[in-house]
């Protein structure tokens, strides 16, 4: 098992966040979805527990078998995803996944938030605080992304919001920004298999990192389409944009309705302390990126595995050719389609 914690501010305040993030999970799901590979959102209803309230579960299937490198795709089923149970009781949150071949493989994501710079090392439960983790601040203006993920609007350098007169970000940006928030996110993930178990892990923790960056500069970039919303006018856009997303990618299941009657909490099932296997979230096409973009190392190399494929690979592309990236749909996440489906694209290449 590896832990880590992630601290992700953002230029926002907690209650603005609340319709940022449901708006900003809905639209890249959509854009990231195609037909037969995306996000289909199974359920999306009221939920309420002993200890946390009142709150939202939203259950998704993840779908992304073409886009599996060819070692995958020999041993999983032809239709294959990955299910995404979240439990949203905000500002505190848990999302799972899992999946049935691998049952030893899993992410787990325990997400609270708070009107701060990232400043509060005692915001998980004591247990916790016991465990080892290491603790990884994002700057979703200076940290570096893969490049294929990249959009100038994007840049958040270079970005001013018109309606809140908020940005451009430069250096040292969370120690004078007002307002400032913090998503705290406790990522554990498991991969308990011998001789692959540390790799694997933490191949998985650089994805998940790559896709918690992209999905934080999209809900502060795209902030003016969502900062005028009230929560009836997001839940709305929820519904819409979800009932076509299930369209998109094929699937046809009766319409989706986010129903105002609260579920018992004995309804569904509440999340697992050891939660069981992992997703994450693509992201749009690459535009071209100057070249001359100072950014942070992020993440460690790309996991690579063997291939136990016989068939010759065959020659590597001149150089200045770019590699194919046929990318599916993305967030961990909290959001949508994967981003762990391009890694593996990757890993499948090398």
């Amino acid at each position: 098992m590896l832990l880590k914690e992630y601290r992700i501010c953002m230029p926002l305040t907690v209650e603005e966040y609340r319709i940022g993030q449901l708006y900003m999970i809905s639209k890249h799901s959509h854009e990231q979805s195609d037909r037969g590979e995306g996000v289909e959102v199974v359920q999306n209803e009221p939920y309420q527990d002993p200890a946390h309230g009142h709150g939202q579960f939203t259950e998704k299937r993840v779908y992304l078998n073409s886009k599996l490198p060819s070692w995958a795709r020999a041993v999983v089923p032809k239709i294959f995803y990955v299910t995404e149970k979240a439990w949203n009781y905000y500002p505190y949150t848990i999302t799972e996944y899992t999946c049935s071949f691998l049952p030893k493989f899993s992410i787990h994501i325990e997400t609270k938030y708070e009107d701060n710079k990232g400043c509060n090392d005692n915001i998980f439960d004591s247990e916790l605080k016991e465990q080892e983790r290491e603790v990884c601040f994002v700057d979703i203006a200076y940290d570096e992304i893969p490049e294929r993920y990249y959009k100038e609007s994007e840049d958040l350098r270079y970005f001013k919001s018109e309606k809140t007169s908020r940005g451009m970000l430069q250096e040292g940006w969370r120690d004078s920004q007002d307002p400032i928030m913090c998503s705290y996110k406790l990522v554990t993930v498991k991969f308990e298999v011998w001789g692959l178990q540390t790799r694997v892990e933490q191949f998985v923790h650089k994805v998940v990192r790559d896709v918690l960056l992209l999905g934080h500069r999209q809900a502060f970039a795209w902030v003016d389409e969502w900062i005028d919303m009230t929560m009836d006018e997001v839940r709305e856009f929820e519904r819409t944009i979800q009932e076509a997303t299930n369209q998109k990618i094929g699937m046809f299941p009766p319409s989706i309705s986010i129903s105002e009657t609260p579920l018992s909490s004995c309804a569904l099932t509440g999340p697992a302390s050891a939660p069981s296997t992992p997703m994450c979230s693509d992201a749009p096409e690459s535009l071209s990126v100057p070249k001359d973009r100072p950014r942070k190392k992020s993440a460690p190399e790309t996991l690579t595995l063997l291939d136990p494929d016989p068939t010759p690979t065959p020659a590597p592309a001149p150089s200045g050719t770019t590699q194919g990236s046929d990318l599916g749909p993305s967030t961990v996440s909290n959001h949508v389609q994967t981003s762990f489906n391009s890694e593996l694209v990757e890993m499948d290449e090398q």
